[in-house]
């Protein structure tokens, strides 16, 4: 009998290089560290939502290409006809799906950094090198470092997150647009937060038909339906279809579909909490920007991103958990994000505790 196991032999050396992701302890804290949506659903839709999964039947498998729900994001997030849709349990995996069509020995994963870190996370568990070009000291597209990390590196796939997490704002369209001209690959632009920027302007969606190579993501985590993880992927059919090869069957459960489904159709609901939600960044924002010790950059998104000085994020992080306040700290010695902190936006009154709390440590 084998008196310890063989994993170290035979796990991948990359694999074992790595650290587990790590979702914190959230407790009884204040919440805002995650960019979720902080309003539950209201009570009678929650009810109704309720009553409309009593007639599930989980002994079935879910179907399998969910095209009843394809067709309601269709029409909810204005993506053309003429364009493919491929669901995903969340981004993650829609970003896990292309890194695995795409690798090989030699390839590159491109990407701007920071940004956000599944990213890297999942090339370099697929065998690829990533490659982070430093933004500007804006946080925006260093353009001249992106043409030169493209020319020299040649990547299978660029991912642009725009807005971008963690630095909350989006990039010029005719950046991404030069980007776009300039890959020999695959380019991802990641509209998670779309939702909450000003306008479609600033969404490729609409510009699909024009690039073959392009496809736009999107996901329902951040308008308030985190827990049930659907994301998805629109772009040419010869993409699309070589990444559907990959995908898990009946990867998006039934209940997921259903939710979704429900969600969709009470869409204005949705629509009405993403409102609020940037009536209080606004607010946030202008409170944060009287204090002295705080640098804060523009958002796009339902977070912001801060530097405070004269004390370390590390410290203003801990002190605000001992106060039962939990937001995301950032900061690396060196890295473009020392000393930084990032903000969801909540509800009204735990904006206010948050704002009130970090006034009196920072003084």
């Amino acid at each position: 009998m084998k008196d310890r196991s063989s994993a170290r032999r035979w796990v991948r050396e990359t694999v074992q290089q790595q650290v587990s992701y790590h979702v914190p302890d959230t407790g009884d804290y204040i919440k805002i560290d995650a960019m979720e949506n902080p309003w539950p659903m209201p009570a009678d839709l929650d009810h109704a939502w309720r009553d409309a999964l009593a007639g599930i039947h989980l002994n079935r498998y879910p179907e399998p290409r969910a095209d009843e729900l394809v067709g309601q994001l269709r029409q909810v997030m204005d993506i053309p006809q003429q364009v493919e849709v491929l669901l995903g349990n969340g981004s993650d995996e829609l970003i896990q799906l292309i890194m695995m069509a795409l690798m090989g020995s030699g390839r590159v994963v491109l990407a701007p950094s920071p940004s956000f870190v599944m990213y890297e996370v999942l090339a370099k568990a697929c065998g690829m090198e990533f490659v982070g070009v430093p933004l500007n000291g804006e946080f925006q597209l260093d353009m001249q470092a992106m043409r030169e990390a493209i020319q020299t590196n040649q990547p299978a796939v660029i991912l642009l997150a725009s807005p971008n997490n963690p630095t909350g704002s989006a990039f010029r369209s005719n950046e991404i647009e030069e980007i776009i001209e300039l890959a020999p690959g695959l380019v991802v632009v990641d509209e998670a937060y779309q939702p909450f920027t000003s306008g479609q302007d600033s969404s490729f969606m609409q510009r699909l038909a024009d690039y073959p190579d392009l496809v736009v993501m999107r996901t329902l985590s951040k308008v308030g339906l985190a827990g049930i993880r659907l994301g998805l992927i629109a772009g040419n059919k010869a993409w699309l279809n070589e990444f559907e090869k990959l995908r898990l069957p009946y990867n998006i459960n039934t209940l997921t579909q259903a939710t979704a489904s429900f969600a969709l159709q009470h869409w204005q609901v949705f629509q009405q909490q993403i409102s609020a939600i940037c009536d209080e960044r606004e607010r946030v924002r202008t409170a944060l920007d009287a204090m002295d010790a705080v640098k804060l950059w523009p958002s796009d998104t339902n977070f912001i991103l801060f530097r405070v000085s004269g004390i370390s994020a590390v410290d203003v992080h801990r002190q605000l958990m001992q106060r039962g306040i939990l937001i995301k700290c950032l900061h690396r010695d060196g890295s473009p994000l020392e000393n930084c902190l990032r903000v969801t936006i909540g509800m009204p009154d735990e904006n206010a505790a948050f704002l009130e709390q970090l006034t009196q440590i920072l003084g």
